[in-house]
């Protein structure tokens, strides 16, 4: 009996098709392609619609942004294709997550930056705690957006203040004919795949006349050439203004206002970027992580735990960037992750006992008088090791020992022997981060 003819895959359904290669990476699909004229056209990156490249598009991004959004966004020339909304989605998705300000920056800066998804953009926030003292609760400010231009071009730009209202007034900044607006066009590289750094776009003033503040077409034309064909252009100005009666003047006196123009627009000033890759904590890590706790002076504080490659743990604290030691200095430290499991010692109940809290972090914490803990983990603090000034230690080892209390909750808090507390510390984006600023999302395609 003969065996029926094998199934093809040009055989099976188009959606089929399409949920298969949606699987595939470019470099696959791109040798796909060259099976056949029909699977050739099927998997164009040149076409605006391709299928096979919105299936890969739709199924690592669909869920996070609004994809058609981003496609539509170049109203000057038709729909941006699929495919390279997908090499620029997979370059840019890399931001999503915390970074870390590093470098001595002025008094007052934040460390943190949270970048995140938009309906067809991405925005980067500063991430800092509230205002109100002694509560849990987390403040992000927009700062950078990045997104497509009219013409389906990557742009960034930031605001060093942060102070629009709205996203329609964020982005009608970037794009509008005013001169005042503090908006800032950016170049976002990274530097490695943990690191990258936000530059001032100098070039965008030349290449983009609308949004110069009054720089004319005629130089904004010579300022983005190549130093030789600046050179010349400048020289056939030269020689075209002496020409005419009393352009040579004329001319050079507006050269001069729009070169000042060009020349004092600097207004941030290069910063660069580590990612915190791991800010949250895994069953086998479970103190890593973002944490964020209320310490003695009733101020929220952020804490950075992690974990090394010999199985020690280091807790920093993250802080003003202005500050000495801000990026540096560890709060406790250990060389050995292994916890004291119940029951406890009288002596460990004792020491866990005699110490209050500053603030539990249990949903009701204000009728517990003690959280349940279930493992501990002897520490010590690094100030005494790294920083001897800081502390003051007259070397009796209480001055460093101390203590990590896990509860059952999945939450934690720290104390030393030296004083008669406990900061308790939750994951940063326990209770969610609440928006300052910007309050209403908008589409970016509407305003560009």
């Amino acid at each position: 009996m003969a065996s029926p003819p094998p199934t093809l895959f040009s055989d099976f359904p188009e959606d089929v098709q399409l949920n298969v290669l949606s699987f595939l990476s470019p470099a696959e699909v791109s040798a796909f392609a060259c099976t056949s004229r029909r699977f050739a056209s099927l998997c164009s990156a040149s076409a605006s619609d391709s299928p096979v490249w919105h299936a890969m598009c739709e199924r690592r991004w669909g869920s996070k942004t609004l994809l058609r959004s981003w496609a539509s966004g170049a109203a000057a020339t038709g729909r941006v294709p699929y495919a390279r909304l997908y090499r620029t989605l997979d370059r840019w998705e890399s931001f999503i997550g915390f970074w870390r300000r590093i470098g001595q920056g002025t008094p007052g800066t934040l460390p943190l930056v949270f970048f995140e998804w938009g309906p067809s953009y991405i925005t980067g926030s500063w991430v800092s705690p509230s205002v109100e003292a002694g509560t849990y609760g987390v403040l992000k400010v927009p700062f950078l957006w990045l997104g497509l231009s009219a013409h389906g071009d990557p742009v960034s730009f930031l605001h060093p203040g942060s102070q629009f209202e709205s996203p329609g007034e964020f982005f009608s900044s970037a794009l509008g004919p005013s001169s005042d607006s503090d908006l800032v066009p950016v170049t976002v590289s990274f530097m490695g795949c943990n690191h990258f750094v936000v530059e001032e776009n100098r070039s965008f003033y030349a290449e983009d006349g609308g949004g110069d503040g009054g720089v004319s077409d005629e130089v904004a034309e010579i300022a983005s050439k190549s130093p030789p064909d600046r050179l010349m252009s400048e020289i056939y100005q030269y020689f075209a203004n002496r020409t005419s009666p009393g352009g040579d003047k004329a001319s050079r006196r507006h050269r001069k206002k729009e070169r000042e123009k060009l020349g004092r627009r600097r207004l941030w000033e290069a910063e660069h970027f580590v990612k915190i890759v791991n800010y949250q904590p895994t069953p086998s890590r479970p103190l890593q992580g973002l944490w964020k706790g209320i310490c003695e002076d009733n101020v929220l504080d952020f804490y950075l735990v992690s974990y090394d490659d010999v199985g020690g743990i280091t807790c920093r604290r993250v802080g003003d960037a202005g500050e000495l030691f801000s990026g540096y200095s560890p709060v406790f430290w250990t060389s050995n992750a292994t916890f004291l499991e119940s029951p406890f010692s009288k002596e460990e109940q004792d020491l866990y006992g005699s110490r209050e809290h500053i603030r539990a972090v249990a949903s009701n914490w204000s009728n517990m008088d003690r959280e349940v803990v279930l493992r501990i983990l002897c520490i010590n603090s690094s100030y005494d090791l790294v920083i001897p000034d800081l502390s003051g230690s007259s070397g009796d080892p209480r001055n460093v020992e101390g203590r990590i209390w896990e509860y059952e909750d999945g939450t934690f808090g720290f104390g030393f022997l030296r004083n008669n507390f406990i900061i308790d510390l939750k994951h940063i984006t326990l209770d969610g981060i609440r928006m300052l600023s910007l309050t209403t999302i908008l589409e970016v395609h509407e305003l560009l």
